[in-house]
This record gives C-alpha cells, structure tokens and sequence, in this order.
C-alpha cells in the first residue's frame, strides 16, 4: 500500500509529478517535430488492395486526401483467433481508434490492411463494432505491401503524404510504439503535417490553424471554423457560472 499523506502533502506531491510530467510533454512534441522534418521516400511500386467498391491502389486509399496512415492487422488464416476473430493486439488496437472524422478534418485517411478476404473482414467489423476503412492486401501490383512495409511478420503503422499522385512514405511506428496509438493525437503527431496547429515547431510551409478552433462533433465537420467550448453565458440569469468566451 502506497504511503497515505494529508492533502496538503498529496497537492505539492501532484505539482512535483506535474513538473516531470511537463518534461515529458515538451519531450514529446519535440521528438513530434524532428518526425516533421524526416526526408521522404519515393513509393514506386504499385500496389493493389481489395476495398468495399473492389480493387484499389495505394494512392486510392488516401481518399483524395493529403496524408495515409496504414496499420497491418493480423487477421487471416494461420493468425491466432481466425476466423472468429483478428489478433488480440490487432484487436485491442482497433478498439482504441478514436473516430476518423478528426484525422479526415485534417487532411489525413486512416486504413487498416490485412490479408484477410472482404467478407471475413465485414463480418469482422460487425461483430466488433469497427468502423475505420479496411483492406484487404494482395499481390495483384506485383509486390506485396506487408512485405515491401516491414509489416508481414509484425504488426507497425506507416504513414505516407503525397504530392499530386506521386505518393511517399514519411514514417513507420512498430512494436511499443504502436501499442500507444490510437487518438486523434498520436496519429497525427507520427505525419509529416503533425497537427496543424500553429503552437507547432513546424518547417513554415506546413498547414496551420489555431488550436480548438477545428475542432467538431464527428457528424459536424461540414466546412465550418470558429466553434467555441461553452454556449454563451445566460445574461439574464446571474447565477450562470460559465465564462465568456475569450474572442480569437
């Protein structure tokens, strides 16, 4: 059992922690904007994968969007719980996915490939209550894209940009780092753009917005800036405690 203080004591041992915890922070967002500044490389492969409308490229998968990030669940025969069920970490990976309309708010597509063929993987999803885009792997492009990607033996994250249709791969998270992905945040602080926000140390062609201001409800994001945490004070009620929003 942990040592029991006052809550005086507990308070400046909280303010302690917190000044490690702070370090950490700062250490994160800077380890973030080195992963900003990683050179590219070329895709030039072609790739095919099998999505709900049939076969699709790599370029495909970005959905018309800027940024690619693609995560090879295991989930096929051979793999532990098929064909009930994809990998346990696979699986808890994918229960942790936050909703894909913040990463779609900025410019970013998530994709989940596996070998798996289409209806097992729609069943799949069903059961688990799964809604991110998924893929099935072939080698119908002449190469595989597990292999190609360091993820045939292991499971990993890859994210890719592109320019026009030239498509290139930014950086790649496997083993304990993946385990940590899942948020909105996490996935875009592993992409070339990162956040977007403007408190980023980011190279000044980068995308930038204020921070919260982008922010929506996952069935809101119609094009519209400027939301705000709080519906404006009732003026004619004294008692209202809630605060004036500060203006942009």
């Amino acid at each position: 059992m942990s040592t029991v203080v006052s809550a005086a004591e507990w308070d400046a041992a909280r303010e302690r922690m917190l000044v490690e915890e702070k370090k950490f922070t700062r250490a994160r967002d800077a380890l973030a904007a080195q992963r900003r500044r990683m050179p590219w490389v070329a895709v030039e492969k072609d790739y095919e994968f099998i999505g709900p409308q049939g076969a699709v490229s790599l370029l495909d998968l970005f959905e018309g969007r800027r940024q690619l990030i693609v995560y090879r669940a295991f989930f096929e025969p051979g793999v532990h719980g098929w064909p009930e069920h994809a990998c346990p970490g696979c699986s808890m990976i994918a229960d942790q996915v936050g909703h894909v309309a913040h990463l779609n708010a900025r410019n970013t597509t998530l994709v989940f490939a596996t070998r798996a063929p289409r209806p097992d993987i729609e069943r799949l999803k069903t059961r688990m209550g799964w809604s991110m885009p998924w893929v099935t792997m072939t080698d119908g492009g002449g190469s595989w894209f597990d292999i190609d990607f360091g993820v045939d033996q292991w499971h990993g994250t890859n994210a890719f940009i592109r320019d026009g249709d030239q498509v290139y791969r930014t950086y790649f998270i496997n083993n304990r780092g993946d385990e940590a992905l899942g948020s909105t945040w996490t996935y875009l602080d592993m992409t070339a753009l990162g956040r977007q926000e403007n408190w980023e140390d980011s190279p000044e062609d980068h995308p930038r917005t204020p921070p919260y201001v982008w922010w929506n409800w996952h069935d809101a994001y119609d094009g519209t800036t400027g939301t705000q945490w709080w519906e404006d004070p009732t003026e004619a009620n004294p008692a209202d405690p809630r605060p004036r929003p500060t203006p942009s």
